[in-house]
């Protein structure tokens, strides 16, 4: 086989004089397209690689006036919820032959403005944004460039945009139930901040789970403290090592925290602070990282479903009313849950 001078980039021309097909073949074979025999594509596919040859996807977005290239802007990298999700949606994107650009907003409303301007500068095909809880500006801002974009755990609102959510409701009323079958008399709903829509649609799980089991409204606890554990850590421990506190004076048995890492931060109180050492609440929570990440304390939570097939049908062209696909959620046990625990 004739080899290609390292100087230069392997072309199509190449590729065709080495397998003696054409430009268009080779074209098409590159693409896996359906149009040519599979034997003839990986032969194709196969001199290409010996040779060397990488595509040039800028000229190849000036012919289709697509990059082939998603932007996906996410609230913070130090949560594992995050990167999980960032590699769900990593394998479908590359299923459907679409490469990702990783953003962060921290949860801050001007830096994600900023990264959705940058974006959209590098033309990419479409957005799958995590939004703070003021991203209704960023979201206008979209819609008037007419960038596809499908907003990801939070909605905003009803029919303001696409959205892809996990059923919160039900994903709370599943923990909430869960610990009262488990002898949770006394529950109590834990958040670090009123996350937009996941916090009051968990708190209207968490309540329905207590109407259900005929809790009397002064056994029922909740408490959100408005920081955030990766930003103002401190006031953040001290916040909910104070309620842990009062709750166990209180009587509470059994804690629905917000999600997996605000859980493990209350397991770490528990053990960490004299007063609650010997204090056992059952705790369930949600997003169930466990799943696909090992951690030394086991921990009851919720799973939810990720997609991102909603964008790619608005990249080529579906323009139908703002949807809101919701994820459907099951509860993963893994001994946490005992309000009598062991």
């Amino acid at each position: 086989m004739t080899q290609s001078n390292a100087s230069r980039r392997v072309t199509m021309q190449d590729i065709a004089r080495e397998t003696g097909y054409s430009i268009n073949t080779v074209s098409h074979a590159l693409r896996n397209k359906d149009d040519i025999a599979r034997e003839t594509r990986l032969r194709i596919q196969q001199v290409a690689r010996e040779m060397g040859y990488m595509g040039n996807q800028i000229a190849s977005s000036l012919r289709s006036g697509r990059t082939r290239t998603l932007a996906v802007i996410l609230g913070n990298m130090s949560n594992p919820f995050y990167g999980i999700m960032t590699d769900t949606i990593q394998d479908a994107a590359a299923a459907k032959n679409y490469s990702l650009q990783i953003m962060c907003s921290r949860e801050q409303a001007d830096l994600e403005e900023r990264l959705v301007e940058t974006a959209v500068a590098r033309q990419v095909d479409g957005i799958l944004l995590f939004p703070t809880n003021q991203s209704l500006p960023t979201v206008q801002r979209l819609q008037s460039l007419g960038v596809p974009f499908v907003l990801m755990s939070r909605p905003l609102g009803e029919g303001i945009a696409d959205s892809v959510t996990s059923d919160d409701a039900q994903g709370a009323y599943l923990a909430t139930t869960h610990l009262i079958e488990h002898g949770c008399r006394r529950p109590g709903y834990l958040a670090h901040q009123r996350i937009v829509y996941s916090y009051d649609k968990r708190l209207e799980g968490f309540e329905r789970a207590c109407d259900e089991a005929r809790i009397p409204a002064e056994d029922r606890f909740h408490y959100c403290s408005g920081e955030h554990p990766g930003t103002a850590e401190p006031n953040w421990h001290n916040s909910v090592t104070q309620c842990l506190l009062r709750w166990r004076e209180a009587g509470v048995d059994g804690l629905f925290v917000f999600c997996d890492e605000e859980a493990w931060h209350v397991q770490s109180v528990l053990q960490q602070t004299p007063e609650l050492r010997d204090w056992r609440p059952g705790i369930v929570s949600f997003d169930n990282i466990q799943g696909t990440q090992h951690f030394p304390a086991d921990l009851c939570s919720v799973d939810c479903g990720r997609g991102i097939e909603l964008l790619r049908a608005r990249i080529h062209g579906d323009d139908r009313p703002p949807q809101n696909v919701i994820c459907p959620v099951h509860l993963v046990c893994r001994g946490s849950c005992r309000a009598k625990g062991k």
